[in-house]
């Protein structure tokens, strides 16, 4: 049985914390969004600061779900929500060319990278990077079980979180998966054994690493 017991989670920062940035939203005509976080985090700060979005305000999302997404906040139209059809920032690049006047606005987690900003400033496309949400750690329970027989993690930060609630871990015969490389340099730096790395070249996918792990780990119990 999986259960999905997350040692991370998102939320938005204040309205407070948003100010301190001095950026000013409506001094941007287009937004750039890389998940459902952003957009949820971006609304969520435009209502607290009683902002109102103007219909002309151009929104480039990384895939198209997170494009569709968009809807639960603004009327799709095509002429104003462009996507990528690979999850990779570099597919938005010839719209945004086509609209190189824009000034446009990335809201961002406290933890990222900087693919996009060297992206930007390679084509000297005006931007202005936010942070809008943080990820923190998530408070395990004092009487909550933790006996699982393996743990997944998708970002260094889960790592973080596991040596916050559990300083003492001994990983023991608990087997760890990751998926990424940064993740998978976080459980080797924190002294863990890393038993699953996806994606490899046989499973581009968590869920397929995963299914293949167990296939083989059962063959092997038997």
């Amino acid at each position: 049985m999986i259960d999905f017991r997350p040692f991370i989670k998102v939320e938005c920062i204040s309205a407070r914390e948003f100010r301190q940035q001095k950026v000013v939203i409506l001094d941007h005509t287009a937004v750039i969004f890389t998940s459902r976080h952003a957009i949820d985090h971006f609304f969520h700060l435009c209502s607290e600061l009683r902002i109102s979005v103007p219909e002309t305000m151009k929104y480039f999302c990384v895939t198209e779900a997170v494009a569709l997404y968009t809807q639960k906040y603004v009327q799709y139209r095509k002429r104003k929500i462009f996507f990528g059809n690979t999850g990779k920032i570099e597919d938005l690049l010839p719209s945004m060319l086509k609209h190189k006047v824009d000034r446009y606005l990335i809201p961002i987690s406290d933890v990222h990278n900087n693919d996009i900003k060297s992206m930007l400033d390679k084509y000297n496309i005006q931007y202005t990077e936010t942070v809008m949400y943080r990820t923190v750690s998530n408070e395990f329970g004092k009487d909550e079980k933790f006996d699982y027989d393996m743990l997944v993690f998708f970002s260094p930060a889960g790592v973080a979180s596991l040596k916050k609630n559990f300083p003492d871990f001994d990983q023991k015969n608990i087997k760890i998966g990751t998926f990424g490389l940064t993740t998978a340099q976080a459980v080797r730096d924190a002294g863990f054994r890393l038993d699953l790395e996806a994606p490899n070249l046989i499973a581009p996918s968590m869920t397929a690493a995963l299914d293949m792990f167990i296939r083989e780990t059962n063959k092997k119990d038997r």
